[in-house]
């Protein structure tokens, strides 16, 4: 029964994150430079980290790359998106599984969105041929710092939710 649980409560993060990712792109961003983007999907992909740890995270962020892509993206989206995604996820795991004493979920989260910018420039620059893209990290770092705040805040608030009303979520949050 333990593993149901996990499983459904597994699919209900997907759907949560693919929704995410799908209303982000109505929302607009106030600073027209391309690239910029709230993270809302990196909500779940924190929560996932927290409850359940790495390997479901990152089943978390391979499926959703490959489903928002299939949904309406294309073979460039998958690649940014699977390389960033990624990339922020073993990040993020590192950071609070081993220093999560020294950093806030918003600091991880603020992290996060700055690795996962840092794999799209990468991905960017091999698509293009030109490493010189990385002169605009500077403004998708300012970004990063924003919109990884809100996201590590909205984290804390959900986890803290869930942690009352679920029975099978033992940890402190």
């Amino acid at each position: 029964m333990k593993n149901t649980r996990k499983l459904v409560f597994m699919a209900l993060l997907l759907s949560v994150s693919l929704v995410l990712h799908y209303v982000e792109g109505w929302i607009p961003v106030p600073i027209p430079a391309p690239g910029v983007k709230l993270g809302l999907a990196n909500i779940v992909t924190m929560v996932t980290i927290v409850l359940f740890g790495f390997k479901e995270t990152f089943i978390l962020v391979i499926l959703r790359s490959f489903m928002s892509s299939i949904l309406g993206g294309a073979i460039s989206s998958f690649l940014f998106s699977i390389v960033g995604g990624t990339l922020s996820a073993i990040i993020m795991y590192l950071l609070y599984f081993h220093n999560k004493e020294y950093f806030s979920l918003m600091g991880i989260s603020i992290v996060g969105a700055i690795f996962h910018n840092i794999g799209q420039l990468f991905v960017a620059s091999i698509l293009i041929s030109n490493f010189s893209i990385f002169t605009y990290l500077p403004i998708l770092m300012l970004s990063g710092i924003i919109t990884g705040y809100f996201v590590g805040l909205s984290a804390k608030y959900i986890l803290k939710v869930l942690s009352k009303h679920l029975k099978f979520i033992e940890k402190e949050i």
